[in-house]
């Protein structure tokens, strides 16, 4: 099985276009103001019309509005949507969209447990715990607290580097990987070189 490669986080249309010609799979916006990787509509919209068909664009929202999620919707054209907060698996189905639900994984919560009320999710992706931030934390988990055999494809984040990647992959094999810090040059900034070594890093699992 390949995995495959979400670059997220990405705020710059020269940003997508490298990640892309790299060989990502999918960049992900993030629709989230607290976040330092949030893109206004006018951002978004510029980046989505710089991607090739082909790559999924997936947008990220935290606990959002029903409101909030219809705008982006009408004036962005998203593939695919990543719920990071404790939307509710009703919710996250009301907008004729895929989705994935995000779970931050600590060894006292019962993952499968949470995760299987969001059995209509396209995936599940897992990710680091923080009692105050979602995602792009930069900080790992421990992998062996993953069950086997999820009921979803996982898709892996949390502090993945291009240090750490082809290890990840080696011992999760999940279906996909999601990096956003691990491959910046600064918050919201991507450095090519680091999102060519972290893709390099998959694709040598991969062969």
């Amino acid at each position: 099985m390949r995995t495959r490669i979400k670059i997220c986080g990405i705020t710059r249309v020269e940003d997508a276009r490298i990640a892309v010609e790299l060989g990502a799979d999918a960049i992900g916006l993030v629709f989230y103001a607290p976040s330092p990787r949030n893109v206004s509509l006018d951002q978004a919209r510029a980046i989505i019309a710089a991607i090739p068909p082909f790559v999924t664009i997936v947008g990220l929202f935290v606990d959002p509005a029903q409101g909030e999620v219809e705008l982006v919707l009408r004036r962005c054209s998203l593939s695919l949507l990543q719920f990071h907060g404790d939307e509710a698996p009703d919710f996250c189905c009301r907008f004729g969209l895929p989705y994935l639900k995000a779970a931050r994984v600590r060894a006292d919560a019962d993952l499968v447990q949470y995760l299987s009320s969001y059995h209509a999710a396209q995936g599940w992706l897992l990710d680091a715990y923080h009692d105050r931030l979602y995602g792009g934390t930069g900080e790992p988990f421990d992998w062996k607290l993953i069950p086997r055999d999820l009921a979803r494809p996982a898709i892996l984040s949390g502090g993945l580097t291009p240090d750490n990647v082809g290890a990840a992959v080696r011992q999760v094999r999940p279906w996909a990987v999601d990096v956003s810090s691990g491959v910046e040059a600064a918050k919201g900034v991507k450095d090519a070189a680091k999102i060519a070594a972290f893709i390099a890093g998959v694709k040598n699992e991969n062969a």
